[in-house]
C-alpha cells in the first residue's frame, strides 16, 4: 500500500542509519541519489539489493518526482535521508487510507537532541501545523498517489517544494495529522546554531509567502552563506 521515497545528496551516512530502521523486504523503498553519490553509496547499495536505487539530477523535487514515477504504492511517503519513522507508522497511513477525505498526511516533528532549544522548535512546528495545516518535508509527508499525480507532483523549484505541494494538496482533500513522531537529526541546527537556523527558516518562509520566488530565495540564502 505504501512506497517510501528517499532523496539523498551527499548524505550517505545518514541514509545508512535510516535504511537500517526500515524493513525494505516487506515495504517498497525507493532511494533516489545523484551521480555524485554513486561512489559513496556503492557499499550500501550492495548491502541492500531489496531497495530500488535510482539516479536523478540534483534537486529534492526532481529526485522525489523520479522516485514517485517508479513507485507502486497507493500512498507515497516522502522521507528525508536523516529522518527515522516511528513504530506504528504504517497504522497511521492505514487510518488515513480508510477516510477518502484525506489526500495527504504527516507525522509530528521531533529532533534527536536533548537541548531545550530542540523542544521549543518542536513546539513551534506543532503550532504551525495546527494553525496553518502546513507541515514540512522533514515530518514524513505521505500522499495518495492519485492526488499526487493529479497535481503533477512536486514543482521543479529549488526550495519550498514541500510547502508548495502541501498548499496545492488542499484542493484535493484534508491533511491527516498523526500523533506519532518522526525523529530528524539535529545536526544542522547544532552546526548552524539553534537561533540562527530557526531565524533563517522563518525569514525564508516569510519572504516566500510575501511573493518572493523560490529561485530568488535560493540566491538570497546562498549570498548569506558566502
Amino acid at each position: 500500500m505504501v512506497s517510501i521515497v528517499i532523496p539523498v545528496y551527499r548524505d550517505s551516512e545518514a541514509l545508512a542509519r535510516t535504511v537500517k530502521t526500515l524493513d525494505a523486504s516487506s515495504i517498497e523503498v525507493v532511494v533516489v541519489a545523484t551521480t555524485e553519490d554513486a561512489g559513496a553509496l556503492a557499499q550500501l547499495r550492495a548491502a541492500h539489493p531489496e531497495i530500488v536505487w535510482l539516479e536523478a539530477p540534483r534537486g529534492r523535487a526532481v529526485q522525489m518526482n523520479a522516485g514517485a514515477a517508479v513507485a507502486r504504492g497507493r500512498w507515497l511517503l516522502f522521507l528525508h535521508a536523516d529522518t527515522r519513522l516511528p513504530p506504528g507508522w504504517r497504522h497511521a497511513i492505514e487510518t488515513a487510507d480508510r477516510d477518502p477525505r484525506f489526500s495527504a498526511g504527516c507525522f509530528r516533528f521531533a529532533l534527536d537532541s536533548p537541548a531545550p532549544a530542540a523542544r521549543l522548535i518542536e513546539l513551534g512546528v506543532r503550532m504551525r501545523v495546527r494553525v496553518f495545516a502546513l507541515p514540512y518535508g522533514d515530518q514524513g509527508l505521505f500522499v495518495r498517489r492519485e492526488a499526487f499525480q493529479a497535481l503533477n507532483g512536486y514543482a521543479d523549484i529549488p526550495i519550498m517544494e514541500d510547502v508548495d505541494l502541501v498548499r496545492r494538496l488542499r484542493s484535493r482533500g484534508r491533511l491527516f495529522r498523526s500523533p506519532l513522531s518522526v525523529v530528524t537529526s539535529a545536526r544542522r541546527w547544532e552546526r548552524d546554531g539553534w537561533v540562527s537556523r530557526t531565524v533563517r527558516h522563518l525569514v525564508l518562509i516569510g519572504l516566500y509567502f510575501c511573493g518572493v520566488t523560490p529561485r530568488r530565495l535560493m540566491r538570497l540564502d546562498r549570498v548569506r552563506h558566502l
